[in-house]
């Protein structure tokens, strides 16, 4: 028999010190269930990893459409989006977004990247010290995405402010949000006006711009996929490489087996996303009264889903707490599940590998400062990270 009251706890997900690190709390939820209502958010978060896994992949039960913000305004902004749609008009939209994302069109990126990254790391190693989170875990998907899309001249220099605002909007009408709703206005302004002219020739926005001529995407939705590069896929990438300096740092045993097995290097990208997932939290509504674990979920509820709790759900991975990059958690709920999957995970993970590649080749010895970290609404990274001493392999 269902039990319609679920536990309830009375944490607040976007307090700050929940923020700066949740994996305590994520603990406490756990224990009291699959489902919890958090009366502070007027949410049902969801805890473990197969609960998780499984509304994820479940659309018309968990909707996306207007959902995804914990806030009425971001979700407002974000309609007409793939990011806040379900199919079959997402479907439609994410072909556009991830047409030059695909497996065949990243092997020719590789490359690229690849050198990028290798180039990168073996000047900062030669420095002997340097800030690793301004000069590698920005520097890189920056330079990599505003290549991509074809961003010019005020679009690059503001592509970091941009990507951060339009993350912390996603969270609830707190001051992180307000203050961040001017700068996401800009980028919200910008992807209404842009042309294909604005963005350079053969890159992948003129693509996105060419397929609505064709109409193989809706008129109008071109620029809405252009923010959802820049939006979605910048801030993430540069918190799992910020994590990825920190962790292996912090062990510097499982950097040697890298060392040693050049071919751990995705299966340590997979634990660094599961071991810091660069999200907190994303939303959903449920569409009808769902029953998970015994406990009712509600139509019409608000579903806030904690993809960092599933990833060290003990129930599912073995010493969850450990960072061992040996273990490849290729099921990591770091890039979502089912038809929301995140788009740009290929290209996330050649960045994220390719620094991984580039420290186990160039790093002999590493030792950092203390990481600076401060409150985020969605986003999970370090703000500073000194690096003190690298030597080379």
């Amino acid at each position: 028999m269902t039990d319609s009251v679920p536990p309830v706890s009375d944490l607040d997900l976007f307090d700050d010190e929940v923020l700066i690190d949740p994996y305590p709390s994520y603990a406490a939820l756990r224990d009291l269930g699959g489902v919890v209502h958090l009366p502070a958010n007027g949410v049902y978060a969801l805890t473990r990893y197969e609960v998780i896994r499984n509304a994820l992949g479940d659309w018309e039960s968990f909707s996306s459409e207007g959902a995804i913000g914990f806030n009425p305004m971001v979700n407002e902004a974000l309609t007409g989006t793939s990011l806040a749609s379900d199919p079959p008009v997402h479907t439609r939209l994410r072909a556009a977004l991830t047409a030059n994302l695909s497996p065949r069109a990243l092997r020719g990126l590789k490359g690229g990247i690849d050198a990028k990254a290798d180039a990168l790391v073996e000047r900062l190693v030669g420095k002997g010290s340097f800030e690793a989170i301004d000069e590698l875990a920005r520097a890189l998907p920056l330079e990599v995405v505003s290549d991509l899309i074809g961003f010019t001249g005020d679009v690059r220099d503001n592509m970091l402010r941009w990507g951060q605002a339009a993350m912390q909007v996603i969270g609830p009408m707190n001051q992180r949000t307000a203050e961040s709703f001017p700068i996401a206005g800009e980028l919200y302004a910008w992807c209404s006006t842009v042309t294909a002219e604005d963005l350079a020739p053969g890159s992948v926005g003129r693509g996105i711009f060419e397929a609505e001529a064709r109409g193989e995407i809706p008129s109008g939705s071109a620029g809405h996929i252009i923010h959802q590069y820049l939006g979605a896929g910048v801030d993430t990438t540069i918190a799992a490489i910020g994590n990825v300096v920190a962790l292996f740092a912090a062990h510097p045993d499982q950097l040697a087996l890298v060392r040693e097995n050049p071919s751990l290097v995705p299966a340590a990208f997979n634990e660094v996303l599961r071991y810091w997932s660069s999200l907190h939290v994303w939303g959903r509504r449920a569409t009808r009264d769902v029953e998970i674990d015994g406990v009712l979920v509600p139509q019409g509820a608000k579903v806030a889903v904690l993809l960092g709790a599933g990833n060290r759900d003990p129930r599912h991975y073995e010493n969850p707490d450990e960072f061992l990059v040996e273990r490849n958690p290729v099921d990591h709920l770091s890039f979502g599940y089912g038809p929301h999957g995140c788009a740009g995970q290929g290209l996330a993970r050649l960045e994220g590998q390719a620094v991984i590649g580039a420290l186990a080749r160039r790093v002999g010895r590493l030792v950092v400062g203390p990481e600076v970290r401060v409150p985020s609404n969605i986003t999970r990274s370090i703000e500073e990270l000194p690096v003190l001493e690298v030597a080379s392999a």
